[in-house]
């Protein structure tokens, strides 16, 4: 599967560096986690070229070729997914997205209801403000005081960041392993991800911990939120929460898996996961 890579000019001026498989297959748009660049998830190119899915794709603002956008947020983040859509005439795609990447393909979905015709994450945060989640539960503890310090904004983020450089990831132990696979192309992208500085991984947190701007009610596709029962960077509660609040919304729980071994599972992995979104799209085009 080849990737051309191109600049978008969007109408603020900004550049956006996009991603395309190319072809007249399924467009699904793949959401990166942070903090990583936007490339498409090469681990699921096999798979995809057997469903006829063709990957489109984006870096985020300020990550890789993508210009920053002050005071970004989720829903801004979908509107330039959406003017992606449109420099690439597609008229009707699917969202996918991973961890950081889960608000924004939600935030699609929610903003382009008739466009967006299915959308599937894997170990989404929820919003900031949803009703009845003790949001910051189960997270370990290097998420746990991440998340919380983007909470006092950039400069008390930055401030956190600087301070806690070495903190360590707070991955399984089968975490690990899933990265010494196919997965461990997650380390490639976050390398191109903080090669430049740590300012876009910033900006996502603060995002993640403000208002998205979007309304979940609006959300008319189906949509599947799976999460690691084990996973402690962004704990299930928060799928099983959006489950609860999407009408069309399915929840994989993976007991025993972490943030990213629940992307390498055989059983409601990143695998199932596309082929889920490809059976909904293929419905929906009937």
């Amino acid at each position: 599967m080849t990737v051309h890579e191109f600049d978008l000019t969007l109408p603020d001026g900004r550049t956006l560096h996009g991603y395309d498989t190319g072809g007249d297959g399924t467009p699904v748009m793949w959401h990166h986690g942070t903090p990583n660049t936007g490339a498409p998830p090469k681990p699921l190119f096999a798979l995809a070229d057997e469903l006829g899915v063709r990957w489109v794709s984006f870096d985020r603002p300020g990550y890789g070729g993508s210009t920053a956008h002050e005071g970004r947020t989720v829903a801004t983040v979908a509107r330039d997914a959406a003017a992606l859509a449109d420099a690439l005439g597609l008229d009707r795609f699917a969202t996918m997205g991973h961890s950081g990447g889960g608000p924004p393909a939600l935030a699609c979905a929610a903003l382009q209801p008739a466009r967006v015709t299915a959308a599937a994450t894997l170990g989404s945060l929820a919003t900031i403000d949803a009703a009845g989640l003790d949001w910051f539960a189960g997270m370990g503890p290097t998420s746990n005081a991440s998340l919380r310090a983007a909470q006092n904004g950039l400069e008390g983020k930055r401030r956190h960041e600087d301070e806690n450089a070495e903190a360590p990831i707070d991955f399984t132990a089968r975490d690990w392993s899933a990265l010494t696979g196919e997965w461990g192309w997650l380390g490639e992208v976050a390398a191109a991800g903080v090669a430049s500085g740590i300012d876009a991984l910033i900006d996502d947190d603060v995002s993640y911990v403000t208002p998205w701007g979007i309304d979940l009610s609006a959300i008319i596709a189906p949509v599947l939120l799976a999460n690691g029962g084990d996973d402690r960077v962004i704990p299930p509660s928060h799928s099983a929460w959006l489950a609860d609040h999407i009408e069309r919304a399915v929840h994989w729980q993976l007991e025993g898996e972490g943030h990213i071994s629940a992307l390498a599972a055989d059983e409601h992995g990143a695998t199932d996961a596309l082929r889920w979104v490809a059976e909904r799209v293929g419905r929906a085009a009937v």
